[in-house]
């Protein structure tokens, strides 16, 4: 009669050891994870996989991937070591990653850095010295009508870049071929090649090597090669400006008027912007050409456009194109305003 009493206590406690067990190990698998504390006091628990321009990114259970700025936390703590780089170039190895109090505490070699000197966290080779980080895009747009007008047209734009520590490798190359009704109304291209050498930040020093061909603007060739000293003002994903100036020598051929050989000042202007949200791009960019022998021949390039990815890194992006030619030859206007829809590539 007292075992038939004691068998059920017995179950009752044991499933009750087993209750408290589960909920220890559930415990300590929430625990045992990277900790982020925002200054709302909200806390997020998961992997902290890198930090960079001022933004933490951390991998969660439950949201996936959360991108958080410095400014809106209060603490980190990583259980396993990561890779800080700092802003004097210097790399920390096999470090936890502990922020508090507006500082970066390292726990090897046991030091503690102003919040601002922390640059990158688990930076990519090419942040530390190694090699090369190769970017790119590629896009078309394609029309193509059939009825009372027979149309074809077809866009294309490539850009390349290789970036180091110390320097820059960009390939731009752009070009439109239209035809209505079998008779060509567009053929022009423009490639450029450019290098840059980086001083201390923010500035640089390059040289740019363009060639372009607009057929029926009557440019044969047109090239053009000079140094340039470069500024980023900006570089946020929330705004981003790089501007260029320099000097170069400009050779045009033409196909009627006559050709011309002078001496001009060039300048290059890149905006961006994430404001929009959804890894989309607001972005802006511009090249002009001013002729030194006639200060009244300006020729300027303009782009407005919107890109926004679709999948599998292929992005669509809407255009606005103004090109300016005070020089343009009679009977060409000296403005060609293009509005394009492309989709693209990118790497």
């Amino acid at each position: 009669m007292m075992l038939h009493k004691l068998l059920p206590n017995r179950a009752l406690a044991l499933f009750a050891a087993m209750l408290v067990a589960f909920c220890a190990q559930a415990d300590t698998e929430v625990v045992a994870q990277d900790e982020v504390l925002l200054k709302n006091g909200s806390r997020i628990f998961g992997t902290v996989t890198s930090s960079r321009n001022g933004v933490v990114t951390i991998d969660t259970d439950f949201a996936g991937t959360i991108d958080v700025h410095l400014d809106q936390i209060k603490s980190v703590s990583t259980l396993e070591p990561v890779v800080i780089l700092l802003a004097d170039e210097t790399v920390k190895h096999e470090s936890n990653l502990v922020i508090t109090e507006e500082e970066l505490v390292l726990s090897e070699p046991g030091q503690s850095y102003p919040l601002k000197d922390l640059m990158v966290v688990n930076p990519e080779p090419w942040e530390m010295g190694q090699g090369y980080r190769w970017t790119g895009n590629i896009g078309f747009a394609l029309v193509r009508q059939r009825g009372n007008t027979d149309t074809d047209e077809l866009d294309y734009k490539l850009e390349s870049k290789w970036r180091s520590v110390r320097d820059r490798y960009t390939i731009q190359a752009s070009g439109e071929t239209d035809e209505a009704d079998g008779t060509k109304t567009a053929d022009n291209w423009r490639i450029s090649g450019k290098y840059d050498y980086f001083l201390e930040d923010p500035n640089y020093v390059g040289m740019l090597v363009q060639a372009e061909k607009d057929k029926f603007q009557d440019l044969d060739l047109r090239y053009l090669v000079g140094p340039y000293f470069g500024r980023q003002f900006y570089d946020k994903p929330v705004f981003s400006l790089q501007g260029e100036l320099g000097f170069s020598y400009v050779s045009e051929e033409y196909n009627l008027a006559e050709d011309d050989e002078y001496g001009a000042s060039n300048w290059s202007i890149q905006a961006s912007s994430d404001y929009l949200g959804g890894n989309s791009s607001l972005y802006f960019n511009q090249n002009g050409i001013w002729n030194l022998k006639d200060t009244s021949d300006v020729i300027v390039n303009s782009t407005f456009g919107l890109s926004y990815p679709l999948l599998w890194q292929i992005e669509a992006a809407v255009e606005l194109l103004l090109e300016y030619d005070s020089g343009a030859v009679d009977d060409v206007d000296s403005l060609d305003q293009t509005y394009k829809f492309r989709l693209g590539y990118t790497w």
